[in-house]
């Protein structure tokens, strides 16, 4: 039985009918996860703003990160609100809306995640705001794309808006392109952000697939076009959601609450002394007072030692410093200039031992 009303316009039937019931179920879905996206967004900038309030050190350390991170919640929320332009037919209306936002929103989505990706790996251009630059950088490429071709759809033929199954997908080849490189990159880095990506690949080979041949095989081309490309928009949405948007937010929130210096800096992870300026230069110990003092001391038991081997009286037993290595005999004149006892309990040398061979020969 119907739930629509008579008077209702048969192009959003879809959205009440009851015996068509994958659209209750994705509309449901849909403004779910786009209710949760505002609020994570709105709960985002909340923090960020009494982060810079409480402490005034932190606003460029939280300003990329956060910037970054709104772009993606708002990806995210577009994509789930996408949706219903694939539960509503297809109409002159909603056809540029379908070609236009479908690769623009999961291009800014991707671009973000990629972003991370190369934050995570400690590429100098994407830290700080360098991320959400990077990542509306990469993005515009598929506006561009997406805008050339839709005006191409447009006027060919003159005709309101009519493409094939083909070409829609040929319109998300940068898109992919974008899926792919971050779930590469993403394999030696955050467990979830390379699991999100790789639930994303596996969400966009079966749209694509059965887009492309299986509702053609099964008969079902295009009553099933519509709802497979929804259904896919729903899914991906709530992968991106949960697997990056809500961790990361979890993330900060943990941050926060052990730390008020949250490391929302990963270039660390790869480059210690990135941040850290004079870490990365050689230190020869000068710096230190004492490392001085303990080096000339270590060259004094040296030519001490060396001073032994050459003057030792024969009646000297073979265990003395003429059979030690010159390493021990170093050992030896460290501890004797710190105490008044004998190096080996006897058996060694004393430590006015030496001293005594070098003036009796002299």
């Amino acid at each position: 039985e119907k739930s629509c009303g008579p008077e209702l316009n048969p192009i959003y039937r879809y959205l009440c009918d009851r015996r068509a019931a994958w659209g209750i179920v994705v509309e449901t879905l849909a403004t779910s996860g786009f209710l949760f996206s505002i609020g994570l967004l709105l709960a985002l900038l909340l923090w960020s703003l009494c982060i810079c309030i409480s402490s005034r050190n932190q606003r460029s350390s939280i300003g990329g990160p956060v910037a970054c991170m709104s772009m993606y919640l708002l990806a995210t929320a577009g994509i789930f609100a996408t949706s219903f332009s694939f539960i509503i037919r297809l109409t002159p209306q909603t056809c540029p809306t379908r070609l236009f936002l479908f690769s623009v929103l999961f291009s800014l989505a991707f671009s973000c995640l990629l972003a991370r990706c190369l934050a995570l790996l400690g590429f100098a251009a994407a830290r700080g705001w360098g991320e959400p630059a990077l990542a509306l950088g990469l993005s515009t490429v598929q506006v561009i794309i997406s805008t050339q071709w839709l005006m191409v759809v447009l006027v060919r033929d003159q005709k309101p808006c009519e493409y094939s199954q083909e070409e829609f997908v040929m319109l998300q080849i940068y898109v992919m392109c974008l899926l792919a490189i971050g779930l590469i990159l993403s394999q030696t880095q955050a467990a979830l952000l390379c699991l999100t990506l790789l639930l994303s690949a596996c969400i966009w080979v079966v749209w694509i697939t059965l887009l492309i041949r299986g509702n053609l095989e099964v008969g079902h081309r295009p009553q099933w076009d519509d709802p497979v490309l929804s259904i896919a928009l729903v899914a991906n949405g709530w992968v991106l959601l949960m697997g990056h948007g809500l961790a990361q937010m979890a993330f900060f929130c943990r941050g926060e609450a052990r730390s008020k210096d949250i490391p929302l800096s990963f270039a660390g992870w790869t480059s210690p002394s990135a941040d850290i300026p004079g870490l990365a230069s050689p230190k020869e110990g000068k710096e230190n007072g004492s490392y001085e003092s303990d080096r000339s001391g270590v060259k004094q038991a040296n030519v001490a030692c060396k001073l032994i081997r050459l003057f030792r009286p024969s009646s000297e037993s073979p265990h003395t410093a003429r059979e030690l290595p010159l390493q021990r005999c170093t050992i030896f004149f460290s501890q004797a200039n710190q105490t008044d006892r004998a190096f080996s309990g006897g058996r060694g040398l004393k430590r006015q031992a030496p001293k005594q061979s070098v003036s009796d020969r002299g």
